[in-house]
Protein backbone atom coordinates (compact mmCIF):
# COMPACT_ATOMS: atom_id res chain seq x y z
CA UNK A 1 0.00 0.00 0.00
CA UNK A 2 2.87 2.46 0.05
CA UNK A 3 2.55 5.67 2.44
CA UNK A 4 -0.65 6.84 3.94
CA UNK A 5 -1.81 9.10 6.48
CA UNK A 6 -5.36 9.70 8.11
CA UNK A 7 -6.38 12.79 10.69
CA UNK A 8 -8.76 12.89 13.68
CA UNK A 9 -9.88 15.66 15.37
CA UNK A 10 -9.85 15.02 18.92
CA UNK A 11 -11.76 18.07 20.45
CA UNK A 12 -14.52 17.50 17.75
CA UNK A 13 -14.66 13.65 18.03
CA UNK A 14 -14.17 13.54 14.23
CA UNK A 15 -12.15 13.12 10.97
CA UNK A 16 -10.00 16.17 10.10
CA UNK A 17 -12.75 16.73 6.91
CA UNK A 18 -10.48 19.40 4.80
CA UNK A 19 -7.45 19.35 6.66
CA UNK A 20 -5.00 21.00 4.43
CA UNK A 21 -1.50 18.56 3.85
CA UNK A 22 1.89 18.99 2.39
CA UNK A 23 3.88 16.04 1.84
CA UNK A 24 7.89 16.38 1.58
CA UNK A 25 11.26 14.72 0.85
CA UNK A 26 13.73 15.51 3.15
CA UNK A 27 17.59 15.56 1.77
CA UNK A 28 19.47 17.02 4.57
CA UNK A 29 18.47 20.48 4.93
CA UNK A 30 16.51 20.79 2.15
CA UNK A 31 12.55 19.61 1.79
CA UNK A 32 11.04 19.24 -1.81
CA UNK A 33 7.18 19.21 -1.52
CA UNK A 34 6.15 16.35 -3.33
CA UNK A 35 1.96 17.42 -3.02
CA UNK A 36 -0.88 19.29 -0.92
CA UNK A 37 -3.99 17.90 -0.64
CA UNK A 38 -6.90 18.36 1.37
CA UNK A 39 -8.65 15.61 3.88
CA UNK A 40 -11.65 14.15 2.40
CA UNK A 41 -14.91 13.59 5.01
CA UNK A 42 -12.86 10.44 6.28
CA UNK A 43 -9.59 12.57 7.26
CA UNK A 44 -7.39 10.71 4.47
CA UNK A 45 -6.29 11.71 1.03
CA UNK A 46 -8.71 11.44 -1.38
CA UNK A 47 -6.81 9.95 -4.03
CA UNK A 48 -5.85 7.22 -1.86
CA UNK A 49 -2.14 6.37 -0.94
CA UNK A 50 0.52 9.04 -1.12
CA UNK A 51 2.64 6.98 -2.36
CA UNK A 52 2.04 3.33 -4.11
CA UNK A 53 4.59 0.84 -3.06
CA UNK A 54 5.86 1.29 -6.59
CA UNK A 55 6.73 4.73 -6.18
CA UNK A 56 7.82 4.53 -2.05
CA UNK A 57 11.45 4.88 -2.16
CA UNK A 58 14.15 4.33 1.34
CA UNK A 59 14.29 7.98 2.66
CA UNK A 60 13.18 10.80 4.92
CA UNK A 61 9.95 12.57 3.98
CA UNK A 62 8.51 15.09 6.17
CA UNK A 63 4.11 15.48 6.38
CA UNK A 64 2.97 18.95 7.07
CA UNK A 65 -0.43 19.31 8.87
CA UNK A 66 -1.99 22.54 9.14
CA UNK A 67 -3.82 22.59 11.85
CA UNK A 68 -4.38 25.67 12.49
CA UNK A 69 -5.96 26.99 9.95
CA UNK A 70 -7.93 24.10 10.26
CA UNK A 71 -9.71 24.99 13.69
CA UNK A 72 -10.00 28.44 12.44
CA UNK A 73 -12.03 27.27 9.77
CA UNK A 74 -14.50 25.04 12.48
CA UNK A 75 -14.81 28.03 14.38
CA UNK A 76 -12.60 27.55 17.23
CA UNK A 77 -11.08 30.69 18.62
CA UNK A 78 -6.95 30.45 18.72
CA UNK A 79 -4.66 32.67 20.58
CA UNK A 80 -2.55 34.72 18.49
CA UNK A 81 0.15 32.91 17.72
CA UNK A 82 -2.13 29.58 17.82
CA UNK A 83 -0.36 27.15 20.43
CA UNK A 84 0.07 24.64 17.06
CA UNK A 85 0.29 26.21 13.85
CA UNK A 86 1.56 23.57 11.32
CA UNK A 87 2.65 20.02 12.67
CA UNK A 88 5.58 18.98 11.10
CA UNK A 89 6.05 15.13 10.96
CA UNK A 90 9.49 13.97 9.97
CA UNK A 91 9.45 10.37 9.80
CA UNK A 92 11.81 7.68 7.72
CA UNK A 93 11.12 4.99 5.40
CA UNK A 94 13.55 1.88 5.87
CA UNK A 95 11.74 -0.94 4.13
CA UNK A 96 9.87 0.44 0.55
CA UNK A 97 8.34 -3.21 0.42
CA UNK A 98 6.30 -2.38 3.48
CA UNK A 99 3.36 -0.21 3.98
CA UNK A 100 3.54 3.12 6.22
CA UNK A 101 0.80 4.26 7.83
CA UNK A 102 1.30 7.74 9.39
CA UNK A 103 -1.86 8.78 11.25
CA UNK A 104 -2.25 12.07 13.31
CA UNK A 105 -4.42 12.48 16.40
CA UNK A 106 -4.78 16.33 17.13
CA UNK A 107 -6.32 19.06 19.29
CA UNK A 108 -5.84 23.02 19.26
CA UNK A 109 -3.04 22.37 22.26
CA UNK A 110 -2.10 18.53 21.77
CA UNK A 111 -0.96 16.23 19.13
CA UNK A 112 0.26 12.38 18.90
CA UNK A 113 1.39 10.10 15.95
CA UNK A 114 2.28 6.48 15.70
CA UNK A 115 3.21 4.08 12.82
CA UNK A 116 -0.10 2.65 11.98
CA UNK A 117 -1.06 -0.28 10.08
Amino acid sequence: MGLSTHVLDTMHGTPAAGMEVALYELRGAAATLVKRLTLNADGRNPDGPLYDNASLRVGSYRLAFSVAAYFRARGVALPEPPFLDVVNLDFGIAHADQHYHVPLLVSPWSYSTYRGS
